[in-house]
């Protein structure tokens, strides 16, 4: 079962592995023009292993349809035949009662009847039988219409009649880049990729073609900088990171002019730094449950951020993932906070802890959760909780109490507290941050609602200026629309224009 909690790991390839993409891009530099530069060199390379990794896709799904096709088509089949004996065995037991019915009434009629025009009028008793008393005609229509058709064989998928877009070259570009073979591309991770793509389209359209016209006229002037800076601050980097990414890019540039294009790969290293700043130093990067041992995961944040569907949506991870999962429903104050989290439960198949009552202690809520994980030995244990503002005291206060709760009946488990960030915020979202992690002892953030906001930069202003680490993004409204963070996959949907 593959783990998309180590979905972000860079696998290590054999030898053979390695060589697969240059194999690919010799046969198809056969058939085409020679390139003059190595940048030229390198698109046939991925436009190959993008169409290979299109056609196994494809494979995969005509070979899925190939085993249900048949079994669906016969018991179709099979449905048809019976309804239609039915209806043929009711349609001449109706005419049997029909035609009897019609030969009761006639002699009946003749033997009452003494005139001699009765000859004449033998066919208007007939005329006046009831309708549902009268010969059916559906058995005639039954054998006109029930003809045997032959069961078609199933149909393959045709690779050829669905063309690649730049979203799905694109997108198998970066999973090529990350060490991944064409064979173990799955379609989800070609959506996923995608739907980041798109998310960051508002922020790099504003970005992206302004920061080419002006890295690529080498070193920056005041007036150069100025714009650079103002373009920065309207993605929602932040002025820290603002000023670091302006010194580095500005220091290089002074010792070599670059072209545009290498000025831009530049930048993305320098971003990527920032975003993997708060992991350096650490052995093990990635944020995984342990497989076997008790994993508490509570999650925090403001109203309207979006904390019970990433809840669901974690859910739906760990639970693809091969973990057992439960959720804790220990937001009590929200109205209908409850049923919305059950509704998640079971889109993701997985039971949900919660007190009936109304506006009950969501540190009980945390107790008998912690107690119900344990009897079922349960790996993941998510803790939705109330959304509240971080200057209001009492409710920060009740979310240090959840936290004590935590670490009194769970001594053993391995804690993790998420804060869950709407992209929308922008700068906003950082005073927040600072004060949750006063009180719930932050281990990283969710960013969510990329897809809608062209401020994506929050996230370098989050790990450059709080030191947090960025472990999950959102960029949709569907249950698969939330991903491991990978600084990479970011940096790219955000510059590669």
């Amino acid at each position: 079962m593959f783990n998309w909690f180590r979905r972000n790991e860079k696998p290590q390839p054999e030898d053979s592995e390695k060589s697969a993409i240059s194999t690919e891009s010799e046969s198809t530099a056969t058939e085409s023009v020679v390139e003059e530069s190595e940048t030229a060199i390198a698109e046939p390379d991925y436009l190959a292993f993008a169409k290979a990794a299109y056609q196994n896709i494809q494979q995969r799904k005509g070979a899925g349809e190939t085993k249900l096709e048949p079994t669906e088509e016969v018991s179709q089949k099979e449905t048809e035949a019976a309804e239609i004996s039915e209806e043929t065995t009711t349609t001449a037991e109706v005419e049997e009662i029909d035609a009897s019915a019609v030969i009761e009434a006639a002699e009946t009629l003749e033997e009452t009847t003494q005139s001699p025009a009765a000859e004449e009028e033998v066919a208007a008793p007939v005329e006046n039988v009831p309708a549902w008393m009268r010969k059916s005609q559906g058995l005639e229509k039954l054998k006109e219409t029930a003809i045997e058709t032959p069961i078609e064989a199933p149909e393959t998928v045709s690779t050829e009649e669905v063309a690649l877009d730049e979203d799905f070259v694109w997108s198998a570009k970066i999973l090529a880049d990350r060490g991944r073979s064409a064979n173990d591309v799955s379609e989800e991770e070609i959506n996923w990729l995608t739907k980041l793509r798109q998310g960051l389209g508002k922020t790099r359209r504003g970005l992206i073609n302004q920061l080419k016209s002006i890295v690529g006229k080498g070193p920056l002037n005041e007036d150069a900088v100025m714009e650079i800076e103002s373009l920065l601050l309207q993605a929602d980097v932040g002025i820290e990171a603002t000023d670091y990414i302006i010194e580095t890019l500005q220091e290089k540039l002074r010792e070599q002019a670059l072209p545009p294009e290498q000025a831009i790969a530049y930048l993305k290293t320098i971003l990527r730094d920032i975003l993997d700043k708060p992991l350096a130093g650490k052995e093990d990067n990635a944020f995984v449950p342990e497989q076997g041992e008790f994993n508490i995961w509570l999650l925090t944040g403001v109203n309207g951020a979006g904390k019970t569907t990433t809840i669901g949506k974690l859910a739906n991870l760990g639970q693809k993932s091969g973990y057992s999962c439960l959720i804790a429903a220990a937001d009590t104050f929200r109205a209908a906070a409850v049923e919305q989290v059950k509704v998640w439960g079971e889109r993701s198949n997985t039971p949900v802890i919660a007190n009936p009552g109304k506006n009950t202690d969501p540190a009980a809520v945390v107790y008998d959760a912690i107690a119900a994980a344990t009897s079922r030995n349960t790996e993941l244990l998510l803790i939705d909780t109330a959304g509240r503002l971080q200057n209001k005291q009492n409710l920060m206060a009740e979310l240090a109490k959840i936290r004590r709760i935590i670490d009194k009946q769970a001594p053993h488990a391995k804690v993790e507290s998420l804060l869950v960030l709407d992209a929308t915020l922008g700068q906003n979202g950082l005073r927040q941050a600072q004060v949750f992690s006063e009180a719930a002892q932050l281990s990283g953030v969710v960013l969510t609602k990329l897809d809608g906001s062209a401020k994506g930069g929050v996230a370098l202003a989050v790990t450059q200026q709080l030191n947090l680490p960025i472990r999950f993004i959102g960029a949709g409204e569907g249950i698969e629309d939330l991903r491991p963070f990978s600084s990479y996959e970011f940096v790219e949907a955000l510059l590669n224009g």
